[in-house]
């Protein structure tokens, strides 16, 4: 039978009971609910209900749909509040391609950035299907169901009007992947940290310039990674041991960094870091944070003091691809479902190779390469990519006991 359909949208201050009122004078009618939509902006309510009923033009059904009419306008003047009914035939919805999410990240986000973002995906011949406020502060982030687009050449044109906005955009497929993530592994120095602790070993040495022209001439691609921590960490001979104590205390981590870890083992992550920089530092930094793995490059001491030599294979770029991996088997998760974040060429590998790359405050080189990349100081904001609201995070440290996230 031809099924003939309404679309009943409110409009109105929220309030308690709304909701309950419309769907209780529907009940009177022999209607099927299709569809419910419900958002509230600054206490304002926008509810739409999408109802069938069987066509056909008889005088019965003439009647009731009258009554249904009759009965939702009188809810409507009694709540004070607007209504719009669209008549129509319900017609069997097509899958479209392509279903996205859309993160839009910015401090602040301008009608401009909007305006310009989603004039790209209508160029695309993409939809948007529904927006969503994940976060107003420090950053406001906006996450847009999209479809009918193509991943990757949305994604090209996005970061490139992204860029131009000065906002952040990532691009994501939707679907049960991209609640399945369960690792994340993370750079440590400038990442997870502000700090760069070589500079910080380098200045109790005296050596800090020294150190500084090595580590541009690698950024240079003059010489390679190994090459130079080799010839950066030889330069800190003769440190005391007890270096390691007065350097942690100078490690500031990067503003939302305990947030970030805190609220993702709550729903069972596993964490894990992979740095560069020493184990004697990044010890500190897991038993801190709780973190459940960890690799690093070891300084030799001897005596008491620092040799200017590393203990083992140094962690290099490769080596923080296959610390990933080791850490995915460790945990029982595929890669499919891992997260690498950082912000230097030495990260490339392991974004390449994670589920999904995040580049974080990262050189321009390395934000074309990942999946994503924020560029707000704020290493928390990663948790909107997974879909998590600040609303969320904020309610669930709220049931601890902890003050709102900052």
């Amino acid at each position: 039978m031809n099924q003939r359909s309404l679309l009943i949208t409110l409009t109105g201050h929220d309030r308690p009971g709304v909701t309950s009122r419309l769907f209780a004078a529907l009940a009177r009618f022999p209607v099927t609910v299709v569809d419910v939509e419900q958002v509230v902006i600054r206490g304002r309510l926008i509810l739409g209900v999408l109802v069938t009923y069987p066509g056909g033009g008889s005088e019965e059904v003439d009647s009731t749909i009258g009554g249904l009419w009759a009965a939702v306008e009188q809810v409507a003047a009694d709540l004070d509040m607007e209504l719009d009914i669209a008549t129509g035939t319900l017609a069997k919805e097509k899958r479209r391609r392509g279903r996205l999410h859309v993160t839009v990240l910015g401090a602040p986000l301008k009608p401009a950035a909007m305006a310009a973002i989603a004039g790209r995906i209508a160029a695309s011949g993409a939809n948007i299907d529904r927006i969503e406020r994940l976060a107003s502060y420090p950053v406001t982030c906006i996450e847009m169901a999209v479809s009918g687009a193509d991943p990757q050449a949305l994604r090209a044109s996005l970061t490139a009007e992204a860029a131009a906005q000065k906002v952040d955009v990532a691009v994501q497929r939707s679907g049960l992947h991209r609640r399945a993530k369960r690792l994340v592994v993370m750079d440590v120095d400038s990442t997870l940290i502000q700090n760069e602790v070589i500079d910080l070993l380098a200045k109790h040495a005296g050596c800090l310039d020294e150190v500084t022209k090595i580590t541009e001439s690698a950024m240079r691609g003059e010489i390679d990674f190994a090459e130079s921590l080799t010839k950066r960490v030889s330069l800190l001979e003769g440190l005391p041991e007890d270096v390691f104590d007065t350097v942690s205390k100078e490690v500031v981590l990067t503003p939302g960094a305990r947030t970030l870890v805190r609220t993702l083992k709550r729903l069972g992550y596993r964490f894990a870091i992979v740095s560069g920089g020493f184990t004697q530092i990044t010890d500190r930094l897991v038993a801190e944070l709780g973190i459940d793995y960890s690799a690093a490059n070891t300084l030799e001491v001897v005596d008491g003091r620092l040799t200017g030599r590393l203990v083992g294979e140094i962690l290099d770029r490769p080596g923080k691809a296959r610390a990933l991996e080791r850490f995915a088997a460790e945990a029982g998760v595929p890669l499919s479902q891992t997260v690498a974040i950082g912000d230097g060429a030495n990260d490339l590998d392991m974004l390449a190779v994670a589920g999904l790359g995040v580049a974080f405050n990262a050189k321009p080189a390395v934000r074309k390469a990942a999946d994503a990349a924020v560029n707000v100081p704020y290493l928390d904001s990663i948790l909107y990519l997974l879909g998590i609201s600040r609303e969320e995070v904020e309610a669930a440290d709220a049931e601890d006991g902890l003050q709102p996230a900052k």
